[in-house]
């Protein structure tokens, strides 16, 4: 078969064999470079340490979650110089026992009428036991010579023939909103620790009234972050009867407001923040919905950028790129830090990311070049924190506000309703609030149980 045909006939046959090989081992490459680059994915899987995924996602028995922070070089537990806290003895206790010998243990001698010597003291610091205290209010009327009937008025807070006073109203909010403690779990901590039954119904009553009283607070803890320079944004998904929405926390250094919303995009900002941020710097993630509104200017969290690029070197270990911006950032950081940033040394920073945008990446690194390609869109948002010393390079703030979410959903589950998300939401923001601003969250809590009804 071989030799059959004309010499010109057996060249194109090769030709045309050769071509075909040629074409059958380009899609071959091109497979093997689409099967390479997923699994590449799977040998560097997305987890805490190099992305913006939870600790909870990360398979088991895979490193744990690696800190942006470069080792201090400082042995772990206190340092020197750190005042440390440990029980102290109180001046006057409320209840003194004295113990004194009754006779020598040598000889046997009565010390009845013996002058005793005070030697040494232990205080013990112990809770009483805990009963509810019943108040009741009881109110008379007097008949006026002019024959009018005039009858006294329960205070405000007395609403009902029974019903729970402020320290019990406060201390349920305080357990679930502080202390994440789930309904059911409250009523058995009332019955087994503080002696008083209330149903889960009692629970939720007293929950939605906590609330009710805050909206003020709330409100006003909503305008004080709107008047603030530098506001940090966020967001993440809340499991409500199943169904996903969204927490969304708009904070600063002393003030954090939460609120709940069925949409994670630019609508939920402007329903939950209508008037905008037109005077205030946003730090966020790289979220396009941040970028929509009236907002003065932007920083972008460089904790997000920073895991990122870890990612990028792992999966394209490679490439030297995203290494170098790594280290910039990082060096950026630990400057302004140190407190050795410098003009020259800001404009330096900033010549070499213009730099780094402008190097060219190899097309096989494609996740690399959308990265770059992002970077190239917010390149002004970056280092914007070298410029205003009030605003953080992070928005670690908005996240650690968020957790508080997911540690109540981990902890009970989901959220029941709509309603109970907003309750926690109220209560959390008013908590927060009061832990930056160096309050007690529960005394502010009695406090606000103690004011009538806002409706």
């Amino acid at each position: 078969m071989a030799n059959e045909g004309t010499i010109d006939e057996r060249f194109d046959a090769l030709f045309k064999r050769i071509d075909h090989l040629e074409k059958e081992n380009a899609e071959l490459k091109k497979r093997v470079k689409y099967l390479t680059n997923r699994l590449s994915k799977y040998e560097t899987p997305k987890n805490s340490s190099n992305s913006s995924k939870p600790p909870s996602s990360d398979f088991p028995g895979s490193k744990k979650t690696q800190s942006l922070r470069e080792v201090s070089g400082r042995k772990p537990g206190g340092q020197p110089g750190h005042k440390g806290n440990t029980l102290k003895m109180v001046e006057t206790p409320d209840v003194v026992h004295e113990i004194k010998p009754t006779c020598c243990t040598s000889c046997g001698h009565n010390f009845e009428s013996q002058e005793f010597i005070l030697c040494g003291q232990r205080q013990v610091s112990d809770i009483p036991p805990i009963r509810p205290i019943v108040t009741e209010y009881r109110i008379f009327k007097a008949v006026c010579n002019c024959t009018h009937e005039t009858i006294a008025e329960y205070p405000a807070n007395v609403e009902t023939p029974i019903s729970y006073g402020a320290n019990v109203q406060s201390m349920v909010a305080y357990l679930s909103a502080r202390q994440y403690i789930p309904v059911e779990r409250i009523t058995e901590f009332f019955a087994s620790v503080l002696n008083l039954k209330i149903s889960t119904g009692g629970v939720c009553y007293l929950l939605e009234k906590s609330r009710r009283k805050s909206v003020p607070h709330y409100e006003y803890i909503r305008q004080f972050v709107l008047g603030s320079p530098v506001i940090g944004a966020d967001e993440t998904g809340v499991n409500i009867n199943g169904k996903n929405h969204w927490a969304w926390v708009f904070q600063t250094t002393l003030a954090t407001f939460l609120g709940i919303h069925k949409s994670r995009g630019s609508k939920a900002i402007n329903e939950i923040m209508p008037e905008g941020f037109e005077n205030a710097v946003l730090v966020t993630d790289c979220w396009a919905s941040y970028f929509k509104g009236l907002t003065a200017l932007h920083q972008l969290c460089t904790a997000h950028l920073m895991r990122e690029l870890i990612y990028f070197g792992q999966l394209y270990a490679q490439n030297d790129w995203s290494g170098r911006l790594l280290g910039l950032i990082q060096n950026a950081i630990d400057l302004r830090k140190q407190g050795q940033l410098t003009p020259i040394k800001t404009t330096e920073i900033k010549h070499t990311f213009s730099l780094l945008l402008e190097e060219p990446v190899d097309p096989e690194f494609k996740e690399l070049i959308t990265f770059q390609k992002r970077m190239i869109k917010y390149s002004t948002h970056v280092f914007y924190f070298l410029d205003n010393p009030d605003v953080p390079p992070d928005n670690n703030g908005s996240e650690r506000a968020l957790r508080n979410f997911k540690v109540k959903q981990k902890v009970s589950g989901l959220f029941r309703s709509t309603n109970g998300a907003d309750i926690f939401a109220t209560l959390r923001s008013v908590i927060d609030t009061a832990i930056k601003q160096g309050q007690n969250p529960y005394s502010l809590l009695n406090k606000i149980a103690l004011l009538g009804l806002t409706e």
